[in-house]
């Protein structure tokens, strides 16, 4: 017969509990963290990329430039856009992408300019988000989720764009949240709460955030739990579209409208984002500056949300892209370096990272 003792050091050597009915794996904390990990997407492909930095100021493509997955093997629309990563608390890594190719039509993937007349439902009018999930950065599964189909109040939807998922320690599930228009009104971002095996919405999508001034669409939320503190960055369509802040005490509710806009750039910007460097009170907002060609990536710095340093541009300042230009709509995790070493080896990238 089997001991107490000896069952409860077999149980605690495989670390195995129970959530959302899947086998829960040991988070790292952040001490173990030896690198970061950024996804990207580029126009010309629409397709998904990885850059890896071991010190979050110098990011190398691990692929050379070419997309680790094709867009048109896991969207509807065959093109990706928008990715976020985010790492849950059962030990597995979400993607969410927005499924939508804007040159689908030059492709020769349809005959039109949009899946629908343009006219009625606008620019892009896509309908679908790609959901992706994985044990180890290299192995996905995925499905297409299609939000007009997910429930009969948003069968006229105009759009479903920028995915980001977060984890609600109240409600002990992954809250979606993403840009939507109805026909061709104008865009806010709603939530919802996701079903266990990440493939579907569980909750009608409600708004997450009423913009105080009539009339001005709103788009892109990133959101980050700071404290006890929820911090929200987002872009309005009001004059040249920048980023602003908005602050909560709830992770859905009670945004605090603030009329300081973030970002130093003079162009139009858009798809905020932010991490967190690894071991300091620091946290890096990335953003996608969209009306410069080639396309960049701008990046402030902040200790306390309210003074944001400008970092400047990829390899305009202290960040650098090593092998990759005109990078389009940034996410950033922390990653082990036993993490970011698998995947160099995956994808033959050869970067030497040390420790575990």
């Amino acid at each position: 017969m089997i001991s107490l003792r000896s069952m409860f050091l077999m149980l605690s050597v495989l670390l195995i509990t129970t959530t959302y009915g899947q086998t829960r794996r040991k988070l790292p904390k952040e001490k173990q963290m030896g690198a970061y990990l950024l996804v990207y997407f580029k126009d010309d492909t629409h397709g998904l990329y990885y850059a890896v930095s071991k010190d979050g100021y110098s990011f190398t493509d691990v692929n050379g430039s070419k997309p680790i997955i094709a867009g048109d093997t896991i969207a509807e629309q065959k093109g990706i856009r928008d990715p976020y990563i985010y790492r849950a608390p059962d030990g597995m890594f979400y993607l969410a992408l927005t499924d939508l190719h804007i040159y689908a039509k030059k492709a020769g993937y349809r005959d039109s300019e949009w899946e629908r007349d343009g006219a009625q439902y606008g620019w892009g009018n896509n309908r679908g988000i790609v959901l992706m999930k994985s044990p180890d950065l290299i192995h996905w599964s995925h499905t297409v989720l299609r939000v007009d189909k997910a429930f009969p109040e948003l069968a006229n939807i105009g759009c479903a764009w920028a995915p980001e998922l977060i984890y609600d320690e109240k409600e002990r599930k992954t809250m979606m949240y993403f840009t939507m228009r109805f026909g061709k009104e104008k865009e806010k971002v709603y939530y919802t709460y996701m079903n266990k095996d990440f493939t579907a919405m569980e909750t009608l999508p409600k708004a997450l955030f009423e913009y105080p001034k009539p009339n001005i669409a709103y788009i892109d939320a990133d959101i980050t739990k700071v404290g006890n503190k929820y911090h929200m960055f987002y872009v309005p369509h009001e004059g040249t579209a920048g980023i602003k802040h908005a602050v909560s005490d709830s992770i859905n509710a009670g945004y605090r409208y603030e009329e300081t806009q973030v970002d130093p750039e003079r162009v139009g910007c858009e798809a905020p984002t932010i991490y967190k460097r690894i071991g300091e009170n620091k946290w890096v907002l990335i953003y996608d500056i969209y009306r410069i060609n080639p396309h960049n990536f701008g990046f402030s710095e902040t200790s306390d949300f309210v003074h944001f340093k400008n970092l400047g541009h990829f390899n305009e300042g202290v960040m650098k892209a090593t092998n990759f230009s005109s990078p389009k709509h940034p996410a950033v995790i922390q990653i082990t370096a036993k993490e970011a070493r698998k995947i160099s080896k995956n994808w033959n990238s050869g970067l030497q990272l040390q420790g575990n």
